[in-house]
């Protein structure tokens, strides 16, 4: 079992896909999903950083995709749409503090927070404006090719 890190798929939002680049958002939504799983056994473990999808009837894309998938929430996801994200991913939370090691956030936390805590913010939410620092490590959807990343700190 291996534990991967994706973030903003952004599933079936239309102008993200064209922003980036994409011709329709199911194009991207199809692209994410043949990387997903080429990449993810059913038996992995996923941390999704949030913003999957901006409508609650959309969820249910999760349900192609393989590993065992724990949610980080994103600002694009909504709070009352919780209860039936449940019911296609394993956990949802604000934030999960990894091994004492690293943060798992949709957004960027405080660099204060780092100095004491934790050595790495693993997040989301900047796309392709990374902060310029070590400790922070984007894994934006665009910045890791659409494609989930092995997390082996």
């Amino acid at each position: 079992m291996s534990a991967y890190l994706f973030s903003d798929p952004h599933f079936h939002h239309e102008n993200m896909a064209i922003r980036r680049g994409f011709s329709s958002a199911e194009e991207m939504n199809e692209l994410i999903v043949k990387n997903w799983n080429n990449t993810v056994s059913k038996k992995d473990c996923v941390y999704l950083l949030g913003d999957i999808t901006m409508e609650k009837k959309q969820y249910e894309i999760l349900t192609r995709l393989q590993g065992i998938i724990h949610v980080v929430l994103g600002n694009h996801d909504e709070r009352q749409h919780v209860r039936e994200m449940l019911n296609y991913v394993h956990s949802v939370s604000g934030m999960i503090d990894y091994k004492k090691t690293a943060i798992l956030t949709h957004c960027p936390i405080h660099p204060s927070q780092l100095e004491f805590r934790y050595s790495y913010n693993i997040h989301g939410h900047v796309h392709e404006n990374s902060i310029d620092d070590e400790r922070y490590i984007n894994v934006c959807a665009e910045m890791i090719n659409y494609t989930p990343v092995e997390f082996s700190k």
